[in-house]
Formats: structure tokens, C-alpha cells, sequence
């Protein structure tokens, strides 16, 4: 697939808050990361941690002769983590939001995706029109809480229950104390493939690009946008889509084109 990475690469387990700074400093580059997150960081079989922004990052990493080190972290903790300086940036298909460009700094963005709901296959539910007086996870704090939060007069949704991660979600969903998980569709794709039980059944059109996140005004996100240019120029972003998602990406999209860093209003 991709060259080989040289990079030392270690994942520590627990959240942001409970580490200590000696330990953060043990590499060049922190990263938070919700690591269950799939297909963008997890855990493989082996436990090593994999995946679409993780090869990405460790390219990125090597790119500019740094170490890096991945740090779990719920992701509605990234946020405070970035801000505070607990991590030096943060991955975990983060959508790039003018109200998030207020006191965080993104990269341009790498990939373009929607919001999706996914139910379990035996519940008769097609889409969102059966999701009338229906309880609705999503995942604290993303985008697809906001769009929840915002359309639930709408589609009338009868409660909005917030987890930490894909993986609770998909627990309550299969248990049925939830009707219907309201997430990023190219996790959601991913995970339900080598699943029967589960079914995603709705796109849900809002626009969204993922991007690394960083501290407000850090300049390491200026060195990181221009590794960034030079991975999309050379075709490695591409063929990180291609490996991970088994398709080509779209030259119109922002795995392959080169765009600006968002600067928001």
C-alpha cells in the first residue's frame, strides 16, 4: 500500500485528563484520538492502533522528523485538550464548523462526508420518516448531534441519547434502547459491512469536511497544511481512500484537491 512508517507510535490508554505532562512529552507530536473510531483510528486484532488518519498522521509525522505519540481521548475531550495544550492536535474525522474555526485552528480539510442513520435490520425502520417518537444516539458533541438537536421538531424524534464512541452506540442499538444512531456515514458504512444485524438506511446531505485540529493560531498547523499539499500532490491521500474505503476518490474532492486552510468569518 504506502511506504513504511519509521515512527514510533504508542498508544495510551484513559482519558486526556488523567495524563500527566512527563508522559505527554515523550514524543515530538501528541494526537488525541477516539480510538475506536472506524475506520478513521482503532484497534486492530493485534491491538495495534490502524487506520485512515493514523497512517495519515504518521506520514504527516515523518514528513517534518517528528515522533508522535496517540492519545485516547473521548471526543467530545478533544476540544478542551487541543485548547489547553494537553495534545499538540487532534484527528478523529473532525468536521471543520464555522463556530469551531472560533477557537480552534484547522489544516485544510482531506475528506468530504454526510451524516447518516443507521437501525438494526429487524426493525422495519426505512429512514428517518419512521423515526417518529423513536429515541436517536448519537455521539456527545459531533455534528451529528448538532443536526439532531436542530431537526428534532422535524422529524419528531421522541429523545436524543448522547454516547462516547461508536462502539457504546452500536451496544444500545442492537439491545434496543435505541431505535436509531444518527452519525458520520463513512464510519457507519465501514462498521455495518461484516454486520447483517445492522443496517444503515438514510444520508443525510449536510456537507461536511474532516480536517486535523489544532490549538488556535498554532503554527504547527501551517507546517501540517503544507505536508498535507505534498500528500495530495504525490497521490498518497488518495490511496490511503482507495485502501481504506476500496474505491477511488473523486478528483473534485478534498482527498484529492488542494484548498486553503479555513480561516473562518
Amino acid at each position: 500500500m504506502t511506504r513504511a512508517s519509521t515512527l514510533k507510535t504508542a498508544f495510551i490508554a484513559g482519558l486526556v485528563g488523567l495524563l500527566g505532562t512527563t508522559t505527554l512529552q515523550a514524543a515530538d507530536l501528541t494526537v488525541g484520538a477516539n480510538i475506536g473510531n472506524v475506520p478513521w483510528e482503532f484497534q486492530d486484532a493485534s491491538g495495534k492502533i490502524t487506520g485512515f488518519e493514523v497512517e495519515l498522521v504518521n506520514e504527516i509525522a515523518e514528513r517534518l522528523g517528528k515522533t508522535v505519540e496517540f492519545v485516547n481521548t473521548p471526543f467530545n475531550g478533544l476540544f478542551s485538550a487541543v485548547q489547553s495544550g494537553r495534545i499538540n492536535m487532534a484527528i478523529s474525522s473532525i468536521t471543520i464548523t464555522e463556530k469551531r474555526l472560533e477557537s480552534v485552528s484547522f489544516a485544510q480539510p482531506y475528506y468530504d462526508s454526510d451524516q447518516s442513520l443507521t437501525v438494526t435490520a429487524s426493525s422495519g425502520i426505512t429512514g428517518l420518516s419512521g423515526m417518529n417518537g423513536k429515541v436517536v444516539g448519537v455521539d456527545t458533541g459531533s455534528t451529528g448531534d448538532m443536526w439532531a438537536e436542530a431537526h428534532t421538531a422535524e422529524h419528531s424524534f421522541g429523545e436524543i441519547r448522547r454516547y462516547e464512541g461508536l462502539q457504546p452506540a452500536m451496544l444500545d442499538l442492537v439491545a434496543g434502547r435505541v431505535d436509531g444512531y444518527i452519525s458520520d456515514i463513512p464510519a457507519l458504512l465501514y462498521y455495518v459491512k461484516d454486520k447483517p444485524e445492522l443496517k444503515v438506511v438514510e444520508r443525510i446531505p449536510t456537507g461536511e469536511k474532516y480536517s486535523i485540529m489544532f490549538n488556535k493560531g498554532d503554527p504547527l498547523a501551517e507546517e501540517v497544511n503544507a505536508v498535507i499539499t505534498t500528500l495530495k500532490e504525490e497521490g498518497f491521500i488518495a490511496e490511503l481512500h482507495e485502501t481504506w474505503f476500496g474505491a477511488k476518490a473523486e478528483d473534485t474532492t478534498s482527498t484529492v484537491t488542494v484548498l486553503d486552510m479555513p480561516k473562518g468569518k
